[in-house]
C-alpha cells in the first residue's frame, strides 16, 4: 500500500511539473531551509530535524539528526547529506523540487541496544517537496543503504 502512494506521488509530481516550463532552484545560492517530520523506517517510527544550505544552483549540502526511542532501547543518527536538484536540467517550477542525494554519518545506541551495535550510516535518497507558500513547503522521501526508510515531513525557508 505504501510503495502504491509513492508511486503515485512521483507520477503526480512528474505530470504537474511537465506542465510548467520555469526551471528554477526553490532555494537560492547561499539559502537555506529547515526540514523536520517523521520517518517510517524498518524497525520503528522515529522523527528527523535537518538542514540544507544551497552552494550552487543545483545542489545543497547539510545534516540531519535522527533521535529515535523504542522497546529496544535509545538511539541517535547523525548524518551529513548532499542533493543534486533537478529543478534547472528538468525545468521543474520552484514551487516544486525533485532530489537525488546521499547521506551518510554515524548512529549511535544510547541505551539498551539488545546486541545492535553502533557505527555507520549511509546511502542514497530520492525526494520531493511543494512548496505551498514562498516559505513552507511538504517533503516526501525514499531512501536505502545501510538502512530504508520513507520520510514525510515538511520544510521552511529560511
Amino acid at each position: 500500500m505504501f510503495k502504491n502512494i509513492i508511486v503515485l506521488f512521483i507520477s503526480l509530481f512528474f505530470t504537474i511539473s511537465a506542465a510548467f516550463s520555469q526551471g528554477q532552484m526553490p532555494l537560492e545560492i547561499g539559502g537555506r531551509q529547515l526540514n523536520f517530520g517523521f520517518i517510517g523506517s524498518n524497525t520503528n517510527l522515529p522523527i528527523y530535524v535537518g538542514m540544507d544550505f544551497a552552494v550552487h544552483q543545483d545542489i545543497t549540502i547539510g545534516g540531519e539528526v535522527r533521535p529515535q526511542f523504542w522497546n529496544k532501547g535509545s538511539f541517535i543518527g547523525l548524518l551529513a547529506n548532499g542533493d543534486y536538484h533537478f529543478n534547472t536540467l528538468m525545468d521543474i517550477p520552484s514551487n516544486f523540487d525533485f532530489y537525488l542525494g546521499l547521506e551518510f554519518g554515524f548512529g549511535l545506541w544510547l541505551s539498551g541496544n539488545s546486541g545492535e551495535r553502533s557505527g555507520f550510516i549511509g546511502g542514497l535518497h530520492l525526494g520531493g517537496r511543494y512548496y505551498w507558500s514562498d516559505k513552507w513547503g511538504v517533503n516526501i522521501e525514499l531512501g536505502g543503504g545501510t538502512h530504508y526508510d520513507g520520510k514525510l515531513g515538511l520544510s521552511m525557508k529560511m
